[in-house]
């Protein structure tokens, strides 16, 4: 088993429910042949650095993901064959690509996780001020 990244474009005409079930075909299509997905991430819509297809914008998506050498065939053949997609890059992580992305994750979570219960800390803060001056 590896690890791989794949980065794909969808065309800028989809709606975002449309955008979503594109991506989750793609999920299923690893899944169905093995592989365990690590994380998704949906970057919206962004401006190519140049025209493809006419188009000058696409729905940026990427996924990390776990299985055999196998399931990146079956994947590209996948997005050859849907017309939503404009380009895509599948590669295998090394080493310490990998232990990067797995750093890069648990930081974005803790950033989160932080975001999360600052607004709670601020309130209880407040209450706790607005009791002292009372």
């Amino acid at each position: 088993m590896y690890n791989y990244e794949t980065v794909f474009i969808l065309t800028p005409v989809l709606s975002e429910p449309q955008m979503k079930e594109a991506v989750e075909k793609f999920k299923s299509v690893l899944t169905e042949n093995g592989a365990t997905i690590e994380n998704e991430e949906l970057w919206g819509l962004r401006k190519l650095a140049y025209p493809i297809q006419k188009k000058s914008t696409g729905f940026y998506a990427f996924l990390e993901f776990t299985g055999e050498p196998t399931i990146v065939n079956k994947l590209e053949t996948a997005y050859r064959r849907d017309e939503k997609v404009i380009r895509f890059l599948t590669f295998r992580q090394e080493k310490f690509a990998h232990e990067y992305a797995l750093k890069r994750r648990s930081l974005k979570k803790n950033a989160a996780k932080a975001a999360d219960e600052a607004p709670t800390q601020d309130a209880e803060q407040a209450e706790v001020k607005e009791q002292t001056n009372d």
